[in-house]
């Protein structure tokens, strides 16, 4: 897993594991605390997530909020977009430009 950037944009790449969750962990919340306004996670490099790595974003998502930040993931991979529906957390976290419409569940 690799992250670069700073505190008002991080690229993430790689996987997203347990293996890689404190020092992600470790990248998320030094940009959050860092910064004002938006922290972009930008997704687009990302291979896959785990459980542990989706709860290191979401804990993300809870200290920003808690500083008056709001964390936006721009480009989620298909697969990990599937899954952020799957546990309804794509109607928490904000989305840079939304969902794509095949990932979202067929009525």
């Amino acid at each position: 897993m690799h992250i670069r950037g700073d505190h008002a944009e991080l690229v993430v790449g790689g996987r997203l594991d347990v293996r890689s969750a404190a020092d992600a962990r470790t990248a998320l919340h030094t940009a959050v605390d860092a910064g004002g306004g938006d922290l972009v996670l930008d997704l687009t490099e990302l291979d896959s997530w785990d459980a542990t790595g989706l709860g290191v974003i979401m804990g993300a998502h809870r200290r920003a909020g808690r500083v008056g930040r709001r964390l936006v993931l721009r480009g989620v991979p298909p697969q990990m977009q599937r899954l952020l529906v799957a546990t309804r957390l794509h109607r928490i976290l904000a989305i840079e430009g939304g969902l794509e419409a095949e990932s979202l569940p067929r009525v």
